[in-house]
């Protein structure tokens, strides 16, 4: 089923454009949640004549990307965790983790938007990137250290 978004969904697309979703997928959360408008003649040209409010939205949303995106590159945060030998964490360092510490310097980033691979399971540095918006991804330095 295609459809033309009405905000910015990271998986799909910015607003404004047209995508091609499941059947279901639109009609149990896109339309219900008003994020997406069925792509039919009528709401192109619909779209089509909003599209200055549009891209008034999407320069929005890019330039506090931006803004938040220079804010993260200076971030640098520190994780203590317990150490076998060797240097190896006897847990790991999660995602959870890395966003509960970053909430502590106040900033605010979702859970998905870090694109942490797989947990870090040794002492070190680490960059780890942020997906802001798409495009803008600022890597924060997360030091990994034993405790006390």
């Amino acid at each position: 089923m295609k459809v033309i978004l009405k905000e910015t969904i990271e998986s799909l697309g910015i607003i404004g454009s047209e995508v091609n979703v499941a059947d279901g997928y639109a009609r149990n959360y896109l339309l219900p949640q008003s994020k997406a408008i069925p792509a039919t003649p009528q709401n192109r040209k619909v779209m089509e004549q909003m599209k200055v409010r549009v891209q008034a939205q999407i320069a929005k949303e890019r330039s506090i990307a931006e803004e938040l995106a220079v804010r993260l590159n200076e971030i640098s945060i520190t994780l203590s965790a317990k150490v076998a030998d060797e240097g190896k964490l006897y847990g790991s360092i999660t995602v959870q983790d890395i966003v509960r510490a970053l909430q502590e310097q106040n900033v605010e980033v979702e859970r998905r938007q870090l694109l942490l691979p797989e947990p870090i399971k040794a002492l070190g540095t680490y960059k780890v990137p942020v997906r802001v918006y798409k495009g803008v991804e600022p890597e924060i330095t997360v030091e990994v250290v034993p405790a006390a």
